[in-house]
């Protein structure tokens, strides 16, 4: 079977893909490896001979879609996110890694480690496969010819000892805490219902307008006066149903359709009237609505606002469903390829919206390759270019760090003349999964003869538990903060642990504990940086160690 497998890689390939995939479903104590599974079976079988490795290329080719496709879909909320709160709650995270390298780097010289095995307990401590990537590629242009096979494993051996407990100690600590600090999740969001609307359940109303004080107000006015986070949908008065445009005046004795969260519908119908027994959402007689999926690329990026549906078509947009998430269609929210909205529109131009918005599932399922390739390329040549530092050090961004940032870029523009540079969220997910089992699977193979080879020759234990104690201090220093210096809520707060540990098996964890949307609020709120981050620390930690 070995001979089998050393003369077959694309076999071998696929068949540590098949097994690492689902091994990493398994839950145990209510968490799982996910899929990181695939580099723990990558590693098992690269142990069982010095050759049993994939080609340099399978990585690399891997990690450039993987990082790539997680650019462009955090690339808006990104430079979103630095309003507000979110320049503090970045540079909070951008701290605590600050902080956690400098202690990895203390502990590795404590304990005698090589500086390849020091930067991978940094990068397994802290779940981050990105970073695991810029160390080889350091390791490739810094050290010496002869030395360069040696020193690459050396990286994925501390990654792989301390990776599990990179997961379960973040677990870990939040279950304490949590329970130490007596945590009410639905009182919290509550109190930061502002922040976590959008993905909420949203419910629809009828409302009947009786109070005198918002008789002959425009919707549009009682918007902006009220600050109600709801849509508008249909109007009935006198028996005739209409669209309730921003400048429509309500009349006493209206009914109209209002989509929101039940707290907010609650407001609304406390200040125009009562809630109705009647449900004009279901009337599909003279109006009728339809899901439609957003295909059309000149759609796509633009706001709703600026589509000018009331006016084109006499129609307006209600939810707007993107992924699980249902959203309010706000004027300002920006559609994506992928999207589906649900559209209110006369009978006679349904099929006319229809067709503007596209609703192509075949036209979603297809990569435009020019934008694609085109972006790939720009940033495979982004991370080429050499960032000096003071020292004499040179960095480079690498094929993990350059279209990282190419990607959140392009993803924030969404689209250049005719070039739609992010795809459509289903696309997105595809590749961003075939991208990382890629990666993993062939770092694992590459490294996993070294890795048991390291374990017979003792020290491995003590990477072990040196990993999982600085994965357990950041994580309680870094709840700790921001819970009782920032006032952080617990769940926005989870989040950003999340985040700042890169690791979707946390925020799942999170998402559970909590039961409502924060903490995937935070988590992509800082994302992005902590990405970046810990691709340029890995580097300079191993740079610094290196230089010893």
């Amino acid at each position: 079977m070995i001979e089998i497998l050393l003369a077959n890689p694309l076999l071998l390939l696929f068949l540590v893909g098949a097994i690492g995939y689902p091994l990493g479903s398994i839950k145990i104590g209510g968490s799982s490896l996910g899929v990181a599974a695939v580099l723990f079976v990558g590693l098992a079988f690269g142990a069982l001979h010095p050759d049993m490795k994939l080609p340099e290329l399978v990585y690399q080719l891997g990690l450039v879609v993987f990082v790539y496709t997680v650019g462009l879909s955090s690339g808006r909320q990104f430079f979103a996110s630095f309003r507000r709160r979110g320049l503090r709650d970045n540079l909070f995270i951008l701290v605590m890694l600050i902080f956690a390298t400098v202690l990895v780097g203390a502990v590795g010289t404590a304990l005698r480690l090589s500086p390849g095995v020091t930067t991978g307990m940094f990068t397994g401590s802290f779940t981050n496969t990105a970073a695991l990537a810029a160390a080889l590629e350091y390791i490739k242009s810094a050290a010496p010819p002869q030395l360069v096979q040696q020193m690459l494993a050396e990286p994925v051996i501390g990654f792989s000892l301390t990776y599990p407990m990179g997961v379960i100690g973040m677990i870990l600590v939040i279950t304490v805490l949590q329970r130490v600090w007596k945590i009410d999740y639905a009182a919290e969001a509550s109190r930061v219902h502002d922040v976590a609307a959008s993905s909420r359940r949203l419910v629809n109303r009828t409302i009947q307008v009786t109070e005198p004080a918002a008789i002959g107000v425009t919707i549009a006015e009682l918007l902006q006066r009220q600050h109600w986070d709801v849509v508008f949908g249909r109007l009935q008065r006198e028996e005739k149903l209409t669209i309730a445009a921003a400048d429509t005046q309500l009349h006493l004795g209206d009914l109209v359709s209002v989509v929101g969260t039940a707290e907010e519908l609650d407001k609304v119908a406390a200040s125009l009237g009562l809630v109705s027994e009647e449900h004009l959402e279901l009337d599909r007689g003279e109006y009728d609505f339809r899901r439609v999926f957003v295909s059309r690329p000149h759609v796509a990026g633009q706001r709703l606002r600026d589509l000018n549906l009331p006016q084109q078509f006499g129609a307006v947009v209600t939810r707007v469903r993107r992924g699980d998430i249902e959203l309010l269609a706000q004027d300002d929210l920006i559609l994506e390829l992928g999207d589906r909205v649900r559209v209110v529109v006369r009978r006679e131009n349904m099929d006319a919206i229809t067709k503007f918005f596209g609703d192509s599932y075949k036209a979603l399922s297809e990569i435009d390759i020019l934008p694609f390739n085109l972006g790939l390329a720009l940033g495979i040549l982004l991370g080429m270019l050499p960032i000096p530092l003071p020292g004499g050090v040179t960095l480079k961004l690498g094929i993990a760090g350059g279209p990282l940032i190419a990607a959140l870029i392009l993803g924030a523009i969404d689209h250049t003349g005719p070039l739609v540079w992010n795809l459509s969220y289903n696309t997105n997910l595809t590749l961003r999964q075939i991208g990382l089992v890629l990666f993993l699977a062939g770092v694992g193979t590459r490294s996993g003869y070294a890795f048991v080879s390291t374990l017979q020759q003792g020290g491995g234990v003590t990477i072990f538990i040196a990993g999982a104690l600085l994965t357990m201090l950041i994580a309680f220093l870094t709840l700790w903060i921001g819970r009782r210096v920032f006032k952080i809520p617990m769940g926005l707060l989870l989040g950003m642990t999340a985040g700042l540990q890169t690791q979707p098996a946390v925020l799942g964890y999170a998402l559970q504990q909590t039961g409502d949307e924060l903490p995937n609020i935070g988590y992509a709120a800082v994302y992005p940086i902590a990405l970046i981050s810990k691709i340029l620390l890995a580097q300079i930690l191993l740079a610094v160690l290196l230089r010893l």
